[in-house]
């Protein structure tokens, strides 16, 4: 799997970082470790600490040059206009002083360029200029460029970076939070991407507006994220905030952010984003190696003639999808998806790691990805909750599902799970709703949705992502009501009876092909070694890629009533 985003959690970075050091130096302080650093050397790392890894703030120019194709950038809105709405006694001349000391004309640029060769618009904060605050005139230029993307058809990324409201302009500057969130409102109905790259220090009405509204967020590297900054919060209410409460790192784990991005492989990620959300694609990946994206597949033939084996009862399946070396989906993943990038967070509460999704590639179509993961070591599997998801990875699920709609993706689901997680916790931040929300809203999706059981389908839990036009399973998963110990708890009041109730359940692939629960029945070619699961990923990729045929061109309203009437049957 690709690892484009920092995905994994990462301890809180014990810093705040700094402006660049100004052109005249030939050294630079790191705001880290404290090290005299070449200044040179830190340009040709990005700005960042070639001892420690710390992450200086960057000046406009050179966050351009980072992204955009040299030469490329065509600044919009230059030369606008300011005032002094409230006519705060100073507020013009601080202006004109900021103005002289940054070479800007405010704290926020904008205009379009092109990433390898694709066209964006790209939007700037800049620190230095007054914190980035948001006064009328930035908030009117993010507004303008949102509404120009919206017209010209163009994805938007803004780097965010600000104190927050400014103080000077009052209810006005307030004002800008709507106008701006609104903006990106219609840019979104549109079907149009935007997505925000939040810096240090992101505050204030920034957070509250358009620095929130990503269809993917990311952030740098210890980044300060929140509404009320620390200072803020002290005066408010005496509060001490514990050390990393929020980083960008307190955030992914949060939920609220997809990913942490490192300023190396920024512009290969603005990049996948842009092919990733285009509703059509010509191109294959292979095309576009010199962007760092598209894998070379390994020689694979022969992989298809492996055996078989004996068939297995209902009750060996049971014991075998449960066993902790049973191939995830990130297995299969590895040999079907050219690219994945994993996003996180269901935006309200938590990044929930039962399920995973994110973007991945299938030569030239992306798709939208979503999967139960268990874990593979016991570390793992504490860590993802056995693959037992609570409401907030439902409603991550979602979400990414939406934006799949929103983009015209198809959906591509892998259902592993022995059911959604049962206690106190979960039953608290509405299991139940989460579920069934998921249920009502899968039904209608306007685009293609496939659904893959690759081990245990356990109750509502799995059918809570697995609402498709089509549902396949592997030969030995399976997919029941409830658990077999459940089952014979229930109607046998003695839970031993378990692998007598497996086999009357009718819980295999062979029985629910036989009912019609399910389309297809994928072979598992063997055990569960490298090979076995590579072969079973060609196998399915070459399937998946038929699957999606089907549906190209057929239109949204017809393949939502398709899969409405396929479960109308039942």
């Amino acid at each position: 799997m690709s690892g484009l985003f920092q995905n994994k959690k990462v301890s809180p970075v014990k810093h705040r970082m700094t402006e660049e050091a100004p052109l005249e130096q030939d050294t630079v302080k790191c705001p880290k470790c404290g090290r005299l650093l070449d200044k040179q050397k830190v340009i040709t790392h990005k700005y960042v600490c070639y001892e420690c890894g710390a992450y200086f703030r960057v000046r406009t120019n050179n966050r351009i040059k980072m992204v955009a194709d040299p030469k490329s950038f065509e600044e919009w809105f230059s030369g606008m206009p300011v005032s002094n709405p409230l006519n705060y006694e100073g507020y013009e001349e601080k202006l004109l002083e900021v103005r002289e000391k940054t070479g800007l004309e405010e704290g926020f640029t904008v205009g379009k360029c092109r990433i390898f060769g694709e066209e964006a618009v790209v939007g700037v904060c800049d620190s230095r200029f007054m914190m980035a605050s948001m006064g009328h005139v930035v908030g009117e230029k993010v507004t303008l460029a949102v509404e120009r993307a919206t017209k010209e058809k163009l994805p938007v990324f803004i780097f965010c970076c600000s104190g927050g409201a400014r103080m000077q302009e009052g209810m006005i500057s307030l004002m800008q939070m709507a106008k701006t969130s609104a903006a990106i409102k219609r840019h979104g109905d549109a079907g149009l991407l935007y997505s925000t790259i939040l810096t240090d220090p992101t505050t204030g009405g920034v957070t509250a507006s358009f620095a929130m509204l990503g269809d993917v967020i990311m952030a740098e590297p210890g980044a300060l994220i929140g509404f009320a900054g620390p200072r803020v919060i002290k005066q408010t209410t005496g509060e001490e905030l514990p050390e990393g409460f929020q980083t960008a790192e307190f955030l992914l784990e949060h939920g609220f952010i997809d990913g942490i991005v490192e300023r190396r492989v920024l512009k290969k990620i603005l990049y996948f984003l842009i092919k990733a959300h285009q509703k059509t694609g010509s191109n294959t990946w292979s095309d576009f190696d010199e962007t760092g994206f598209g894998g070379v597949m390994g020689d694979l033939s022969g992989l298809l003639n492996l055996g078989f084996g004996r068939k297995k009862t209902a009750w060996e399946k049971v014991k075998s999808v449960r066993k902790i070396e049973r191939p995830s989906a990130f297995d299969y993943m590895e040999s079907i998806f050219d690219i994945f990038v994993e996003s996180h967070g269901d935006r309200y509460y938590a990044d929930d790691g039962a399920i995973a999704g994110g973007i991945g590639f299938i030569d030239s179509q992306p798709v939208t990805v979503i999967a139960d993961i268990k874990g593979s070591s016991a570390k793992e599997c504490v860590e993802r909750n056995f693959g037992m998801p609570m409401p907030e990875g439902y409603r991550k699920a979602l979400r990414l599902m939406k934006q799949a709609e929103k983009f015209n993706r198809p959906v591509v689901s892998f259902v592993n799970t022995a059911g959604a997680f049962c206690g106190a916790e979960a039953e608290e931040r509405g299991q139940g709703e989460a579920i069934a929300r998921n249920l009502m809203e899968m039904s209608a999706l306007k685009v293609p949705v496939l659904c893959i059981l690759i081990g245990e389908g356990g109750s509502g839990g799995a059918l809570a992502t697995a609402v498709g036009n089509e549902v396949w399973m592997l030969e030995n998963a399976t997919y029941s009501i409830l658990s077999p110990e459940g089952f014979a708890s229930i109607l046998w009041k003695d839970a031993s009876r378990a692998k007598e109730a497996s086999e009357v359940m009718n819980i295999t692939a062979q029985d629910l092909k036989r009912l019609k629960v399910i389309e297809k029945i994928v072979p598992e070619y063997g055990g569960a070694g490298k090979d076995t699961k590579q072969a079973i990923g060609v196998y399915l990729k070459e399937k998946i890629k038929q699957f999606l045929k089907k549906y190209d061109g057929m239109e949204p309203e017809k393949i939502a009533e398709e899969r409405y009437q396929r479960f109308r049957s039942f």
